[in-house]
């Protein structure tokens, strides 16, 4: 599990992404109850935001619950996955979150979010990124109530880009983004231009490397 901010894309050998990420909690709070995950498996890569339900310890240890869940089982389907976390936080505050999973021999990913952890995809295009998807997010917490799960399959494709937010983000961050720079320059800037400050933030922006396939 990765919690915190990289500074500047991570890029090592063989990866599948690389990232950018910035965060900070609630004013007036030591921790944060938004983090994020990056998990490999045998045949890809799971990317996964989580957002405990309000903010604070309680926020926060209900998400490390569901961090550490996602990660001892990154191998299993996205649905399969928030199903093991709705069970593992019961009693807990609940959370939200959007998982991302990028599989490898196919170049595709499947994506979906229970709550309100927003997910773009942005694909390049002759005048730069544009914005291509939206991740469907299903009402529900994780823990507390959970929704019919239908997880979409994308095709993806090198230099593809995606943010996940949470809602210390304000929605609006997608319009008129200019993807200049580089993911971390890009992460911290979305971080102070859209931050409320009534929530933790947390903004992951990732890029798919592509590759050789196996």
């Amino acid at each position: 599990m990765r919690k915190g901010t990289p500074r500047g894309a991570t890029e090592p050998s063989g990866a599948i992404i690389a990232l950018g990420v910035a965060e900070a909690p609630m004013p007036g709070e030591h921790e944060s109850g938004d983090l994020y995950l990056l998990q490999p498996s045998l045949n890809g890569v799971l990317l996964a935001v989580v957002d405990g339900a309000g903010h604070g310890t309680e926020a926060a240890a209900a998400a490390r619950i569901a961090a550490a869940t996602l990660e001892a089982f990154a191998r299993e389907s996205p649905i399969a996955l928030i199903r093991r976390c709705h069970n593992d936080l019961n009693g807990t505050r609940g959370v939200v979150m959007t998982l991302a999973f990028f599989h490898h021999p196919d170049r595709t990913m499947t994506w979906l979010g229970v709550g309100n952890v927003e997910g773009v995809l942005f694909r390049p295009s002759a005048e730069g990124h544009a914005p291509s998807e939206r991740v469907l997010l299903r009402g529900g917490l994780v823990g507390h109530q959970l929704p019919a799960l239908r997880a979409s399959v994308l095709p993806v494709t090198p230099n593809d880009i995606l943010i996940l937010a949470t809602d210390g983000i304000r929605p609006d961050f997608a319009d008129r983004l200019v993807l200049d720079g580089d993911l971390q320059q890009i992460a911290d800037r979305i971080l102070v231009q859209h931050r409320k400050e009534t929530d933790d933030a947390l903004v992951v922006v990732a890029r798919y490397l592509g590759g050789d396939a196996p």
